[in-house]
């Protein structure tokens, strides 16, 4: 039985609080491709993070831009790295709390492939979200670079690489260990035992979220310019098009790929401990 209590200690009287676990998503369910529902979801995920490439490549342009010594600029104009942290940490919250309601607020493959692994969504949702989530990103990026083709060229089109100075397998630690922060943030914020248990607290799901994004952008911007998000990596690589940009395309989804997978398992089979229960269960029909 998918029911647990718990209990709280509130002005020093505990009081119960009930939660169900909602079912797993089927792996397979063709059933989803006849429901409007699903394709407004896949149409929220596209404008979402198209929405996302275009605001913070041109966040990124821009201070590149303001900061150019050859037309002006100084190390003091623009937005700094903490303001590129901010662009994406609060696009992450404005779009997740736009979006969270019609298809969940996505806007990452990582992030699907990380609920599709817990079982939150199916594998067709799970697949044509990155596919919409990924034409978000191309157009998006193409939307910056039409508005601002001469810049978008010369600074480097806000596409991710591994930066002088660091191998590959530092750039691909700190996406990994990036994308599990994102992806373990995901899980908890939108947790059914979490949102019973701290009822009494008011929690604004895309805040941590956000805030998430933000942090590890602070930790990794100097190390790949932080990826974390194979849609944004990719969008940006396919209209920049360079080959030092595609020789370390890899990195960037396969580092958030591994994160995610490491924080699916982390958080429903040792926090939640879904592999004790089903087993418990089971024994229990036995």
């Amino acid at each position: 039985m998918a029911k647990d209590v718990e209990v709280q200690e509130q002005g020093g009287e505990y009081s119960a609080k009930d939660y169900h676990d909602p079912p797993p998503a089927p792996l397979f369910d063709p059933e989803e491709l006849t429901q409007w529902s699903f394709y407004r979801a896949l149409i929220a995920e596209f404008i979402a993070t198209l929405l996302f490439l275009y605001v913070t490549v041109l966040t990124i342009i821009g201070y590149k831009r303001q900061t150019d010594t050859t037309v002006g600029g100084t190390d003091c104009d623009g937005v700094g790295i903490l303001g590129i942290a901010w662009a994406f940490g609060g696009m992450i919250f404005i779009l997740v709390y736009c979006t969270a309601g019609i298809s969940g607020g996505h806007i990452n493959p990582a992030v699907t492939f990380g609920l599709f692994l817990g079982r939150k969504v199916s594998l067709i949702r799970a697949l044509l979200y990155m596919v919409a989530q990924c034409a978000g990103a191309i157009c998006g990026t193409g939307l910056a670079k039409g508005f601002q083709k001469a810049y978008y060229n010369r600074y480097g089109g806000g596409a991710n690489s591994v930066a002088d100075g660091y191998n590959n397998g530092t750039a691909l630690g700190a996406e990994i260990i990036g994308t599990f922060v994102l992806v373990y943030t995901v899980f908890s914020a939108t947790d059914p035992k979490r949102n019973a248990r701290d009822s009494h607290v008011p929690v604004l799901a895309p805040l941590p979220i956000g805030f998430a994004v933000f942090m590890v952008h602070l930790a990794t911007i100097p190390i790949t310019g932080t990826g974390i998000n194979p849609a944004r990596s990719f969008g940006a690589a396919v209209i920049y098009n360079e080959d030092k940009i595609w020789d370390d395309q890899w990195i960037f989804w396969v580092g958030p790929i591994v994160g995610a997978a490491v924080a699916a398992f982390y958080h429903q089979y040792i926090l939640r401990a879904a592999a004790i229960k089903a087993l418990g269960s089971f024994r229990s029909n036995a």
